[in-house]
């Protein structure tokens, strides 16, 4: 009878551990997250504080901030594919093809690039762009000057949408291109 007693403890107690997910499992459902426009799913996958680099640029965020930040990036119409996963020295590495409208004003649609990924106690904490190797920056630069430079003359109303990362920033970003794009057509 103890020795029942024990191996149903045991059981109960082996079913009750969860198997946490692999750092490929909790990348894809990261990327998941962003193809099913679904916070919760990316907030299941993402440290208290996660760190994202991009270039000269390193923000911190909170989960609640990144929140705004997927918001902000939702207004884009962004379509993100994991096309690889690799494990490089213990680093984990993702290969990802986006398309948005963004881009495709910016004449960089889709776009690849490599980013490292880091995890503190099986979760994301931080995100650090590597390459975008089909990115011409160049071109990148010259569509957001003529933007903006295009919009304080013509849409002052929309001045500053460029360093807006709010969501209503997202909205003024998309709306100053739809009326960049539509300005020979009136």
């Amino acid at each position: 009878m103890k020795h029942i007693l024990v191996f149903l403890i045991f059981v109960l107690v082996a079913s009750c551990t969860e198997k946490q997910p692999t750092e490929s499992e909790q990348l894809k459902a990261y990327y998941n997250g962003y193809k099913n426009a679904n916070y919760e799913s990316i907030r299941n996958v993402i440290a208290d504080s996660l760190t994202t680099v991009y270039g000269d640029y390193t923000t911190t965020f909170t989960p609640e901030h990144y929140y705004e930040q997927f918001k902000w990036d939702s207004i884009f119409e962004p379509v993100y594919e994991l096309v690889a996963i690799d494990e490089i020295d213990d680093q984990i590495m993702a290969t990802v093809t986006m398309r948005s409208l963004k881009l495709e004003f910016l004449k960089n649609n889709p776009m690849t690039c490599q980013y490292q990924f880091q995890f503190t106690s099986g979760k994301i904490s931080r995100i650090e762009e590597l390459d975008c190797n089909d990115a011409n920056w160049k071109v990148w630069k010259q569509e957001v000057d003529t933007l903006v430079d295009w919009v304080k003359i013509n849409h002052p109303e929309l001045d500053g949408f460029i360093h807006d990362l709010s969501m209503q920033g997202a909205i003024d970003y998309v709306k100053a291109i739809e009326l960049y794009e539509n300005r020979d057509l009136k």
